[in-house]
């Protein structure tokens, strides 16, 4: 994780975000998930940053951004996404969003009313009721999880993130995944961000799909536990005139398992 640096800065009511940018051309903003950050774009930026000027950053209570004990839910993330597309001066960019991310950028284009020239999301967490057990155990324990060992906290988020790939993760990668969550301030974060999920975040937006005006990739992890592909063929038919790509033997965490594939596609959407 330690080359993995955001160069810039970004104050947003205070609390700081970290941000960085790569490429030359057509602007494209990518957005991360949870639990991860954009060191788990680190791919997808390198080969889209050849044909784009790919922003990426790292959203509230993630990553190297502000970890403080504040609102890091989904209701404050397309605000601060809405912020950063102004500072950055981008009137019709594409825009990509993985898990949360892609929650936070159908948030934007819809609540916020965003205009984006296309848009692909992976994985989204895109339609009510969603939420593992695991979540609903951490919000009823916060506290308590946020206390235990700092071992235990490891080997708990190790765990969890491993659930998300159906290929086996580098060492590199999990060690990537698990260097801001076992900070002093992101040991807390961890489970504060899990706390505050809820589904009424994706309730505010899943009766207006008929309101984006962009056009729509899906790409979605073939063995995706966490969201199963099911919820992909239901999205699709919910977003008029969506497209639908499939990743084989991925999970989840697809941005790592299979880059190259998912640029692929998403060159070929955003270039078609």
């Amino acid at each position: 994780m330690s080359d993995w640096v955001l160069p810039y800065e970004f104050d947003f009511y205070g609390r700081t975000v970290k941000y960085g940018i790569k490429g030359e051309g057509e602007p494209l903003v990518i957005v991360h998930g949870t639990p991860w950050s954009s060191f788990n774009l680190r791919h997808l930026i390198e080969l889209l940053s050849a044909d784009f000027k790919v922003y990426y950053f790292d959203l509230l209570g993630y990553g190297q951004s502000d970890m403080r004990d504040a609102d890091v839910s989904l209701g404050i993330q397309n605000e601060l996404l809405d912020a950063l597309m102004a500072h950055w001066k981008l009137a019709l960019p594409l825009v990509v969003g993985h898990d949360f991310g892609g929650t936070t950028v159908l948030r934007n284009h819809i609540l916020n009313q965003r205009p984006y020239k296309k848009l692909v999301v992976i994985d989204p967490v895109a339609l009510s009721p969603w939420g593992s057990p695991f979540f609903k155990h951490v919000e009823a324990n916060e506290a308590a999880f946020a206390g235990v060992p700092d071992y235990i906290h490891r080997a708990i988020v190790e765990a969890y993130i491993k659930t998300a790939a159906f290929q086996p993760l580098s060492q590199d990668t999990i060690d990537g995944i698990l260097a801001p969550w076992c900070s002093e301030q992101g040991k807390p974060a961890f489970y504060r961000q899990i706390a505050q999920a809820s589904s009424r975040f994706t309730d505010e937006f899943q009766h207006r799909f008929n309101e984006i005006t962009a056009p729509v990739l899906i790409l979605w992890g073939e063995e995706d536990t966490w969201i199963p592909v099911e919820q992909a063929y239901k999205l699709q038919e919910k977003i008029a005139g969506a497209d639908l790509v499939t990743i084989p033997a991925t999970g989840h965490l697809v941005i790592e398992e299979a880059p190259a594939l998912l640029s692929q596609e998403i060159l070929r959407f955003f270039k078609g």
